[in-house]
Order: C-alpha cells, then structure tokens, then sequence
C-alpha cells in the first residue's frame, strides 16, 4: 500500500516539474488542473516512467480505491489508507476554493458530500485526509503542498454549527416552500405564480496554506519547492521500509525536520509534526 512518504520519495526521484509537457500528450488533461491531478496520482502510485496506459491503469486499481469525481470530494482515496485532495492555485499565496464542502480533518463515509460510489469503493468509514495544493505557472509545478487535514482544519463541529445555524434560520423565513437539498437551503415557489426557486449555497474558503503556515517555511526563490507537515503519531504510522527509504535521502535541498504547529482547534496548544521539504 501506498502513502505520502512514498509519494515524497518519488516526487524527489523524479525531477520534473514541467507538468503540462509531461500529461499533454498522452490526451490525459485538458488543463494544468487535470495535470496536477496526474501528477499528484503518479507520485502516490510510483508510475511517473510508465509509458503504457493500460499498465498504468493496473497499477492504479492495485493502490486506489476511488479516483473522483468532479464535483464530489475527494479526488483520491488510496485503497486501506488516506484520501487526497487536490487543489491548485496559479498565485503562491491564493486562498483554496473549497466551494460547497467545508474544510475537514478527515474524510467520514457518512459525510452527504460524498457519492454512494465512493462510500461503496471499499469497506471505510473515517480516513486520514491529505490537502496537496500545487501552485502551478501555464507550463510547470513551482511548489507543491501536502498538510494533513487534522494539523490544518478545526473539528468537523466548528463548520458544521455555521452551517446548521446558517439553514435552521433560513427555514424561519414564513410562507415559502422548502425542499430538501444538501446546499444551506432551496426555497422553492417563491412568487405567487410558483415559478421561481431560490439555492441557497456556501462558498467556503480556507488560507493557503504557505500563509498558514508561514512560521515553518518561507518562499525561497528556487525553482520547486516540495513542503510537506505531518502529525508526528502519522508520521511514526508508517512502515519502516518507507521511513528509512525517505530518511536516508541525500539529494540537496531536501531535509527532515521534528517541528511544532499551532493546534486548529486551540492556538495557544501546540502539535508535534514532521516537516519534510526538498527545494531545488
């Protein structure tokens, strides 16, 4: 089974940040979103050489157990580990749409975002959730950001008492029709002929994550900047195998650190993380 480490490990190996060259070609994307993605899923399946599509597929069906859909998180699951989510931003430090789904520390199968599909994938009910945001030129990756959703996001309970609040107060609103929705709310037959309805949707945002965590890591100026935070009790998770491959790294640039974070939920708490970076 696959995980960030090994990711981190192939991403280092690989050395090509010309994402859009790479995925053209091969009538796999149809923009620098699409080849982020394929990038994102190559690193994690360790296929960046394999040339033959259908062999690739194979590889993929070995590790993954969900590869998205386009308006249903998340974009990744690996199979018996953590799910993916990708987002890319064309400025260093722009904010993450996340539109209708709020941020999350993990990904739960009970959650109304996710498809039946995806529910039904595999035998899951809560995974780990790794946000990779790449910041991306017209051709190339310049940075990549992989931050796990619990040293990034407060408690499901935070997002979820707004949006609660935010759709029991809507339906106080008298004489109108409601329906039921997964957005905030639909009012349905709002004028007297019964002809226009109302959806009601969140536009949730959430900071950059290089913003974010701006105390750890600063822009370099160099031409790729790989910065990875992972809670120390994940960290240890992992096989020894894929430690000791990532830890006995040598390639300039490329450093393992033990570091602290601001807990999401408490600021004045801090968490015991690791900071993998590698910036060439």
């Amino acid at each position: 089974m696959t995980n960030i480490l090994e990711a981190i490990y192939n991403i280092v190996n690989q050395k090509n940040f010309e994402i859009r060259d790479m995925y053209s070609g091969r009538n796999r994307a149809n923009g620098m979103g699409d080849a982020l993605e394929n990038y994102i899923k190559d690193a994690f399946a360790g296929t960046f050489e394999m040339l033959d599509e259908l062999d690739k597929m194979k590889i993929f069906n070995q590790e993954f157990s969900w590869l998205g859909s386009q308006n249903n998180p998340p974009d990744i699951m690996i199979k018996g580990g953590d799910a993916i989510e990708v987002k890319k931003t064309q400025s260093a430090n722009s904010s993450l749409a996340l539109n209708s789904s709020y941020p999350k520390t993990d990904l739960r199968s009970t959650s109304p975002m996710i498809t039946k599909e995806c529910k039904d994938c595999e035998n899951w009910n809560v995974k780990d959730l790794i946000y990779c945001v790449g910041h991306t030129t017209d051709t190339s990756l310049k940075s990549l950001w992989m931050v796990y959703g619990n040293s990034y996001a407060a408690k499901h309970e935070t997002y979820q008492r707004i949006k609660t609040t935010i759709s029991d107060g809507i339906k106080t609103i008298p004489d109108v029709v409601f329906a039921d929705t997964k957005e905030l709310g639909r009012v349905n037959q709002v004028d007297p002929l019964g002809i226009t309805n109302l959806r009601i949707r969140g536009m949730w945002q959430i900071e950059n994550p290089r913003k974010v965590f701006n105390y750890l890591h600063e822009q370099t100026g160099k031409d790729f900047e790989l910065v990875c935070i992972i809670p120390t009790e994940k960290y240890n998770s992992f096989s020894n195998a894929s430690k000791t491959k990532l830890e006995e790294i040598s390639e300039n640039g490329f450093s393992i650190e033990n570091k602290q974070i601001k807990d999401p939920n408490n600021p004045a708490k801090l968490m015991f993380c690791t900071l993998i970076k590698f910036c060439v």
